[in-house]
C-alpha cells in the first residue's frame, strides 16, 4: 500500500486506498470521502427475546458512532476556520515552507499553479472544514473538506506537491 504523508511534518494523510483526481493542473488532489459507522452490530440471530429470559440487552453497549473513513483512518485533526485574511496569510506562509523542499521541476510547477488554486479555494472558504494530520504542527499542510452540491459524503482537497509518497510501514 502507499501512504501519502505531509512533505512538512510527516504526519500521514492519505492512502491509494483512496483514489484521487488531480485539479487545478494537478495542484490539488480531489478525494471522495464516505461516513461510515463504528461500534457495535446489531446481528439477529433468529432468537425470540420475549420467550427467551430476560428480554431487555443485558449489559450490551451498543455505542455506535458515525465518522468520516479519511478522517478516522488517518487521524486528521480539526482546526478552526479560516478567513480571507488567515487564509492568505496561510497561504504565503505554506509556499514559503514548502518550495525549498521541492525539486526545481516541482518548484515550478507549484509556483505557476498555486495562485489559481488559491482562487479556487477562496470563494469555498465558507464552506471547509480544515484538517491537519495527527501532530496537529502549526506547519501543517491543511487538508480541506466540503459537500459539493447535494452530497451526502464529504470531498477532501490535498495540495498534491505537499505530499510525500512512500510504501506503508
Amino acid at each position: 500500500m502507499l501512504v501519502y504523508t505531509d512533505l512538512l511534518t510527516g504526519d500521514e494523510l492519505l492512502s491509494d486506498s483512496f483514489p484521487y483526481k488531480e485539479i487545478e493542473n494537478g495542484i490539488l488532489w480531489e478525494v471522495e470521502g464516505k461516513w461510515t459507522t463504528q461500534g457495535s452490530v446489531e446481528v439477529n440471530i433468529g432468537a425470540n427475546p420475549s420467550a427467551e429470559e430476560g428480554g431487555e440487552d443485558e449489559g450490551v453497549d451498543d455505542t455506535v458512532q458515525k465518522v468520516v473513513d479519511i478522517v478516522d483512518t488517518f487521524r486528521l485533526q480539526e482546526q478552526p476556520t479560516y478567513d480571507k485574511k488567515g487564509f492568505i496569510a496561510y497561504i504565503k506562509k505554506y509556499i514559503k515552507l514548502l518550495t525549498p523542499k521541492l525539486n526545481e521541476e516541482q518548484q515550478a510547477e507549484f509556483k505557476k499553479g498555486i495562485e489559481g488554486a488559491t482562487k479556487f479555494l477562496l470563494p469555498k472558504l465558507k464552506d471547509f472544514q480544515f484538517f491537519v494530520g495527527e501532530s496537529m504542527h502549526d506547519d501543517s499542510t491543511v487538508v480541506f473538506a466540503y459537500y459539493k452540491e447535494g452530497a451526502t459524503n464529504p470531498t477532501f482537497l490535498y495540495f498534491g506537491h505537499g505530499l510525500r509518497r512512500s510504501s506503508a510501514k
